[in-house]
C-alpha cells in the first residue's frame, strides 16, 4: 500500500569531524551527486533482527554501525513520507527513524535533517501484502540522506523515484543516482532544471539576496525543453495552511512560543503530520533565522532520549515532533505540548481547531487534542487574519493563496518586531534601534566616499574601523514608546514584555551576533575604501618604514578576506588596493621589497 508524498524532519548530532562522502573533491567519483545527497539508503525489517540497512549507494559512503540503525527505520506508515534529523552520521539512526512506530496510521512520506551536525533523511516507507513474510507483511523504507534541507524537491524526488524502484530495485537506483551526478551543483539564486527519470523538475536554489515573497515565483521560460519541466514553486517552503489548518486560532500564540525559544512537543497521529508540523513552526519567524535545535520526528531510539526526558534539569530549547502517547508521559514536564489529531478540512469552514488546556490537564495516552500550557500571550490575537482565511476558503481559493496569506501575515508580523532593533536612530550617533546604538558615527567624509581633509584621510589610513559599542537594553526598552513595533503593527499588547523575554532567548543572542557580525565587515570594508582614496603619496612623506611596512600588511590582510568574499568590497577598490601595495612596496629599499614580494 502506497500513499502520495509528505514531509518531516528530525535532527540529531553527529562526531566533529566525522568522514563523509561529502568532502569528495571536484572531478572524483560522485562529486556532482554528493553536492546533493549524501548517499541513497533502503532499510528492511527482519523479524528477528529488526530494522536493518539492506543497501547504501553509492557503496564508498561512509556510514557507522551507531550512524544507520534508529534513524532509517523508525516506521513511518505505508507509502508514507517524512523528515526526520539524526547524527552525522548514524547507522543506528538511520533505520529505526526510517520506519513508523506502531501508532501511526497509514499513509504518507516522512524525511529527517541536517545543519552542520545534522542531516536531512526523506523518507518513503512501503508496506504491502505478502504471504511469503513470516507476520504477512512486505516492508521497507527508501531513504534520500542528504546535507540540504530542500524538502519539498525531495519529497518530488522520492515519489518518482520510490514507486520505480520498488519495482525494478537496485538498476533503477544505480541509474537514478547517475542522472543526479549529472545535476549542476545547487548554486545559492540559480534555477535550475534538474533532469531524472524522464521527468525535468525545475527549482529555484534560494541564496540570502532573496526576498521573502508573498506568492510563488513566477515560473522561468522553458519553450524549449522537451519534455516541459515540473515547475517547483520551492524547494524548501511547506504549504504552511494545511499545516496550521487545525492551529490558525493559536497561530500567533505558537509564533511567540518560537520567538522565545520556548520547548514544545508536538504529539502528532503519524511521522508526516509531525514532521510536518514542526518544519512549520520552525518556519514561521522568517526572516528571523531559527536557532534553536528541532526534531521533526523524535523516537525512543534516539541517541538524546534520556537527555531530552530527564527531570533533573530544566527541559532544552528544542522543539520535539513524536507519534508514540508515551511521550505524554516521560514529557509531561515540559511546559509546552501541543497534542493534535488527523487534519481535516470541514467544507467552507475552518478546520476543528484545539483549545488551549491547562499542563495539569495532560493525561496519560488518552490525551485529547490541545495546547496545553501555562503560558499567556503578550500580543492580541489577530481576528482579522481568521476573517480573511475563513474567506478565503468559503471562495473556494486555493491552500497556496491561502497559505501565501498565512506566511504575508506571519512574515509582517516579525518584521515589525525585528524593525525597532534596526531602524537608524535619530542623529550622528544612532538612537533607538539595537543596530543603531552599536554602530558609533563613522569619520566625517572618510567612510562615505566625500571629499576628504587631509587630516581625515591620514587618519584613516593610520587607524582602525570604528568599534562597535555593546547594545543597551534598558536605552532601547525606553525608545519604544515613540519607535516600537506599533508604527507598523496593528496588533495591540504587551510588546515590552515581549521584548524582555526576547533578550533572554537564544534567537535574540544568535541574531545579534549575526547582525554584529556583518556590521563589523560593513564597517571593516568602509575604512578599506577610506584608505584607498587617500593620497598615499603624501602620508608616506614623513613615515618611518615600520609605519609603511605595517599598511602594507594591513592591506594585504583586508586584501585576502575581501577576496574570500568575507568583506563586502567592489572589484574596483580592490583593483585600487592592489596598485597601492604595488606603489608602495616600490618604495621601499631593495631589501624590503625582497622580503615583501616572497611568498
Amino acid at each position: 500500500m502506497d500513499a502520495g508524498p509528505g514531509a518531516a524532519p528530525h535532527p540529531a548530532r553527529g562526531r566533529p569531524g566525522a568522514p563523509s562522502s561529502a568532502t569528495r573533491a571536484p572531478g572524483a567519483p560522485w562529486a556532482r551527486f554528493s553536492a546533493w545527497l549524501e548517499c541513497v539508503c533502503v532499510v528492511t525489517f527482519d523479524l528477528e533482527l529488526g530494522q536493518a540497512l539492506e543497501l547504501v549507494y553509492p557503496s564508498d559512503s561512509r556510514l557507522t554501525d551507531k550512524e544507520v540503525g534508529p534513524a532509517l527505520w523508525e516506521r513511518t506508515s505505508p507509502g508514507e513520507q517524512a523528515l526526520t534529523r539524526f547524527p552525522v552520521f548514524q547507522k543506528s539512526s538511520i533505520c529505526y527513524l526510517s520506519f513508523p512506530d506502531s501508532h501511526s496510521g497509514p499513509g504518507r512520506h516522512h524525511s529527517f535533517q541536517r545543519e552542520p551536525a545534522h542531516y536531512f533523511g526523506y523518507v518513503y516507507f512501503r508496506q504491502v501484502k505478502d504471504s511469503s513474510v513470516k507476520r504477512g507483511y512486505f516492508q521497507k523504507s527508501l531513504v534520500l540522506v542528504s546535507r540540504l534541507p530542500f524538502v519539498r524537491l525531495f519529497q518530488a524526488l522520492l515519489s518518482l523515484i520510490a514507486p520505480e524502484y520498488f519495482d525494478k530495485l537496485v538498476p533503477c537506483l544505480e541509474a537514478v543516482c547517475s542522472e543526479i551526478d549529472q545535476w549542476p551543483d545547487p548554486m545559492p539564486g540559480q534555477t535550475l532544471n534538474l533532469p531524472v527519470m524522464g521527468v525535468v523538475l525545475q527549482v529555484h536554489i534560494p541564496s540570502r539576496a532573496d526576498k521573502p515573497e508573498s506568492s510563488p515565483p513566477k515560473q522561468c521560460g522553458h519553450e524549449n525543453l522537451l519534455p516541459a519541466p515540473v515547475v517547483l514553486s520551492s524547494v524548501h517552503e511547506l504549504d504552511l495552511f494545511r499545516c496550521f489548518q487545525p492551529v490558525l486560532a493559536h497561530v500567533q500564540m505558537l509564533w511567540e512560543l518560537m520567538l522565545l525559544g520556548e520547548p514544545l512537543v508536538v504529539l502528532a497521529p503519524s511521522p508526516a503530520v509531525s514532521s510536518e508540523m514542526v518544519l512549520a513552526l520552525t518556519s514561521c519567524l522568517q526572516p528571523l533565522k531559527f536557532c534553536c535545535d528541532y526534531r521533526p520526528y523524535f523516537t525512543v531510539h534516539d541517541s538524546e532520549f534520556k537527555e531530552f526526558t530527564t527531570r533533573t534539569q530544566a527541559p532544552p530549547n528544542v522543539v520535539l515532533g513524536v507519534t508514540n502517547p508515551f511521550f505524554i508521559k516521560t514529557l509531561q514536564h515540559w511546559p509546552h505540548i501541543l497534542r493534535i489529531g488527523e487534519p481535516r478540512m470541514s467544507g467552507e469552514d475552518l478546520p476543528k481547531q484545539v483549545k488551549l488546556k491547562k499542563p495539569s490537564r495532560l493525561k496519560t495516552l488518552d490525551t485529547k487534542p490541545g495546547l496545553y500550557t501555562a503560558y499567556t500571550a503578550h500580543l492580541h490575537r489577530d481576528k482579522a487574519l481568521l476573517r480573511r482565511l475563513l474567506k478565503g476558503l468559503q471562495r473556494e481559493r486555493p491552500s497556496d493563496l491561502l497559505s501565501a496569506l498565512l506566511r504575508r501575515h506571519l512574515l509582517e508580523l516579525t518584521q515589525s518586531f525585528i524593525i525597532p532593533l534596526v531602524r537608524p536612530g535619530e542623529g550622528g550617533h544612532g538612537g533607538a534601534g539595537a543596530e543603531a546604538q552599536a554602530y558609533p558615527p563613522p569619520p566625517t567624509g572618510a567612510l562615505h566616499g566625500k571629499p576628504h581633509a587631509p587630516a581625515e584621510e591620514h587618519h584613516a589610513l593610520e587607524g582602525t574601523p570604528p568599534q562597535i559599542r555593546p547594545f543597551r537594553q534598558d536605552d532601547f526598552l525606553r525608545s519604544l514608546e515613540h519607535s516600537g513595533p506599533q508604527l507598523t503593527c496593528m496588533l495591540k499588547g504587551d510588546w515590552l514584555g515581549l521584548y524582555r523575554r526576547f533578550f533572554k532567548s537564544p534567537h535574540f543572542d544568535g541574531w545579534y551576533r549575526q547582525r554584529h557580525k556583518e556590521m563589523a565587515q560593513k564597517l571593516e570594508a568602509l575604512h578599506l575604501e577610506a584608505i584607498c582614496e587617500a593620497n598615499i603619496e603624501i602620508w608616506m612623506k614623513d613615515k618611518s618604514e615600520v609605519e609603511v611596512v605595517d599598511l602594507v600588511l594591513k592591506l594585504r590582510e583586508r586584501l585576502v578576506r575581501a577576496q574570500g568574499h568575507q568583506l563586502p568590497v567592489k572589484e574596483a577598490t580592490l583593483k585600487r588596493a592592489r596598485l597601492y601595495i604595488e606603489m608602495v612596496v616600490r618604495s621601499l629599499p631593495t631589501d624590503l621589497q625582497v622580503v615583501l614580494c616572497s611568498p
